[in-house]
């Protein structure tokens, strides 16, 4: 099975990078295909020209890789901090180039028809704000964009999204916990 994963943190020493690399050490360990993109370390460039609107368009050729596998891709596993309730702006700027018409969905007279290959997602994000705060002022918006405004919009079927935080205040022995929690869900979800 090929599985792509996107990575959207700048820092490679970061708790994301490790969520990342865990993700792909045990699909490779599952004898799974791995995609990994790390937004930063390629500089994708998120800025969405207008020419690139509608289909079809020319895109650069980043772009049309990336449309190419994320198409291609049977499993997907989104790996990003929460910033202001949002992933950052350049995965923001990949969703924008990348998840396209004819892509990853198509205007039909019923509607919206998803149009990508993977049935199921994987969604790990960082947080740290408390996750009881975070409930408690602002409910869960990235479960909600992830999960209807996006992936199911794009034809999958099942997405799990998991938040670990606060990073900032964790220790080592919670940050091990949370790559086994991480090991689990990819082995659940995309076993051998």
């Amino acid at each position: 099975m090929k599985v792509s994963i996107i990575l959207a943190h700048q820092h490679v020493g970061s708790f994301n990078h490790a969520i990342a690399e865990t993700a792909r050490r045990v699909l490779e360990e599952n004898g799974h295909r791995v995609l990994l993109h790390d937004l930063y370390q390629e500089k994708f460039n998120p800025i969405l020209p207008h020419e690139e609107i509608g289909a079809p368009a020319p895109l650069d050729a980043a772009v049309e890789a990336h449309c190419r596998e994320i198409a291609a891709a049977e499993g997907i596993i989104i790996v990003h901090p929460n910033w202001w309730a949002q992933p950052p702006a350049i995965l923001k700027g990949w969703l924008d180039r990348v998840l396209r018409v004819g892509v990853a969905y198509k205007f039909s007279e019923s509607g919206v028809e998803g149009l990508l290959k993977a049935k199921n997602a994987l969604v790990f994000n960082t947080s740290n704000t408390p996750q009881e705060v975070e409930m408690e002022l602002f409910g869960d918006p990235l479960d909600n964009l992830w999960k209807n405004c996006i992936l199911r919009y794009c034809g999958v079927e099942s997405v799990v999204r998991r938040c670990y935080g606060p990073v900032i205040l964790s220790t080592p022995e919670e940050r091990k916990k949370w790559l086994e929690d991480v090991a689990g869900k990819v082995r659940e979800t995309y076993p051998a």
